[in-house]
């Protein structure tokens, strides 16, 4: 299987991309040795093989999620550029 010159411009327009004529015959190469490359895998016999689920067979070591804090409250506004009493001052967001 191979792509023309048209298939591949239908492709780049399909995702927004733009190729100079250099560039154009060169990612045509490209595009039709991966082509090939894929028809190459489709001859593989994987009728014993069985399904890819995990990449690795490495478990999740996860910790405990405890919360707790680790700034006191005085703390966190220490460096505030702008404070009111207790709360951060930002600017309104909302009208």
């Amino acid at each position: 299987m191979s792509t023309d010159l048209n298939t591949l411009r239908q492709l780049a327009h399909l995702a927004r991309l733009e190729f100079d004529e250099r560039n154009e015959q060169k990612m045509l190469g490209d595009l039709n040795k991966i082509l090939a490359w894929v028809e190459q895998l489709r001859e593989l016999d994987t009728t014993q093989v069985e399904p890819l689920v995990h990449l690795s067979h490495e478990l999740n070591v996860l910790r405990e999620d405890t919360p707790r804090n680790t700034v006191s409250h005085a703390e966190g506004l220490l460096n505030a550029p702008r404070k009111d009493s207790d709360y951060f001052r930002v600017p309104k967001v909302l009208e």
